[in-house]
């Protein structure tokens, strides 16, 4: 029996992809895709939908939570996650048909799993597909969350989805130390471009905000670490700043634990220790970290992210959903 026929599911989906292109160690390959808009049941976000152009992601962050989404194409290699790069095929009647079941005043929030401006999205844009797609939507909420500075490229796309719907774009911003940054986030863009492209967005009237999750415990928690991307956030444009504990999965942990052994191998036994109870840590250190960002967050005079309350224009006729 051959490989194809055992693999079911999304794992076949993979398998009968074409390959699109192959850059240094990375390879790019279509995804046949059943839906492009899912559903999201989990209480720990405040969104109601999820779209996510890209299955892999180039950037290859050493603490990602979202590596487990290969295993699901029996994907298990620990760097295939940032090596093997699904495009997901397009079909603009499909997506608008899926948009439908779209509410008037729910969230769709875009790059969840992956970032939907990672190096791919030059070449296939698949992200801007989906947000030209949405100019014909109104009265919904749409987020967008990125490390790339390859999202000031749609600044004017995003003005003009503002005009009639809750558009708020995130950019994470960990550390605005270069060297730092290079080690934890290999082949993200520099700190200092991704501020200034939310000073692009700021500029053009878009609602843009800096969160500097994940707060690497003994690596990026420091006060000083964290009162500098607040202020740096601040003097770009930025609306809110935020930022949360590392969480860490199993399947990030297989990655994240060597990086540590091999760059910060003073720390490691402290997290094997402190993650043994699960990927969440409990405790009065998260507690710990949130007071600290609400104390960096006033002293640098930016809202917090939760401050911001989605707002729904009022409709203009009988229909808020509406497509040209």
């Amino acid at each position: 029996m051959s490989q194809l026929v055992q693999l079911t599911g999304i794992a076949r989906l993979a398998a009968q992809g074409d390959r699109l292109e192959e850059k240094r160690h990375v390879e790019y390959r279509t995804l046949p895709t059943r839906k492009w808009l899912n559903r999201c049941q989990s209480g720990r976000v405040p969104f109601d939908w999820t779209v996510n152009p890209y299955r892999g992601c180039e950037f290859g962050c050493k603490y990602c939570y979202a590596r487990y989404t290969h295993e699901f194409m029996e994907r298990r290699e620990p760097t295939a996650f940032e090596t093997e790069i699904y495009a997901k095929d397009w079909d603009t009647s499909e997506f608008r048909r899926e948009l439908q079941s779209v509410k008037p005043a729910q969230t769709i929030a875009i790059g969840t799993a992956t970032d939907p401006y990672q190096p791919a999205e030059r070449r296939f844009e698949r992200t801007r597909r989906v947000l030209e797609t949405l100019s014909g939507i109104r009265g919904i909420s749409i987020y967008v969350t990125t490390k790339s500075d390859l999202v000031s490229r749609d600044a004017s796309l995003f003005a003009t989805l503002s005009k009639d719907n809750d558009v708020r774009i995130t950019v994470t911003v960990t550390t605005v130390d270069r060297e730092l940054a290079r080690l934890t986030e290999p082949m993200a863009p520099r700190p200092d471009l991704r501020l200034k492209a939310v000073a692009k967005l700021a500029a053009a009237g878009v609602m843009v905000g800096v969160i500097a999750s994940p707060v690497l415990p003994m690596i990026t928690d420091s006060r000083e670490n964290l009162a500098n991307v607040a202020q740096a956030a601040k003097t770009a444009g930025a609306s809110y700043f935020c930022a949360g504990v590392l969480f860490l999965k199993p399947s990030a942990q297989r990655v994240f634990f060597p990086f540590l052994a091999e760059k910060f191998p003073q720390h490691l036994a402290r997290y094997q220790k402190s993650y043994l109870a699960g990927a969440y840590l409990k405790g009065t250190y998260p507690e710990r970290i949130r007071q600290m960002v609400s104390e960096v967050r006033e002293q640098a005079g930016i809202q917090p992210r939760e401050f911001f309350r989605p707002f729904v224009p009022a409709p203009t006729d009988s229909q808020l959903l509406l497509f040209p």
